[in-house]
């Protein structure tokens, strides 16, 4: 099931990519990256209204595998980072 999201979260990263991120007091371990693009535009902010906007605003996804424990089951989190601002929001989970 998918579940979209805009909770802040907190990662650290190592080389470049997600390697932690801590949701709701619960550290997650990034297992493998399994995508990585940039949006532009601000479009996730507008598409439910279907109006044309134009912003700059862009932001970094990661989707990645991640648990939050050893024994914990697999998840797939998509990670956004804020380019302008500099923060971290949980944008959508899968499990």
């Amino acid at each position: 099931m998918t579940r979209l999201h805009t909770d802040p979260v907190e990662v650290l990263r190592s080389g470049g990519d997600p390697a932690r991120f801590l949701w709701h007091d619960r550290l997650y371990v990034v297992r493998e990256v399994l995508g990585h693009w940039v949006e532009t535009g601000e479009w996730w902010q507008h598409a439910r209204s279907r109006t044309a906007v134009v912003t700059t605003g862009e932001r970094e996804v990661w989707r990645v595998e991640a648990g939050a424990g050893r024994s914990a089951p697999l998840g797939v989190y998509d990670l956004s980072l804020d380019a302008g601002a500099g923060t971290w929001t949980l944008a959508r989970t899968a499990d």
